[in-house]
């Protein structure tokens, strides 16, 4: 309901808000990318495997926020946690919100 609201009056999301309230980062890029670089403290999910970890991402009781490298399958992500009612945020690049964080 907040984020639909937020959308509604074109505000953006506050990210390190988010954070700071206990918000979890999860990067949907594959281990070789995330290995080759990532937020300090975000978990690797690749996006092909998430819908498997859906009733453990639940259980966390956290907003997410899902990140890729520009935002195409973090949004792919965001459709399968909002599907199971997981408060959840598109980051879009895990660049462009560490520069955000």
């Amino acid at each position: 309901m907040f984020e639909f609201l937020k959308n509604l009056w074109g505000s953006k999301t506050d990210y390190p808000a988010l954070l700071k309230s206990g918000a979890m980062i999860i990067d949907v890029r594959s281990p070789q990318e995330f290995d080759s670089g990532h937020i300090r403290g975000s978990k690797n999910i690749p996006v092909n495997l998430i819908h498997r970890d859906v009733d453990l991402i639940k259980t966390w009781g956290i907003p997410i926020i899902v990140v890729c490298q520009s935002g195409a399958r973090s949004n792919m992500a965001k459709s399968i946690l909002k599907r199971a009612h997981i408060e959840v945020y598109n980051g879009g690049s895990w660049m462009s919100l560490k520069s955000k964080i």
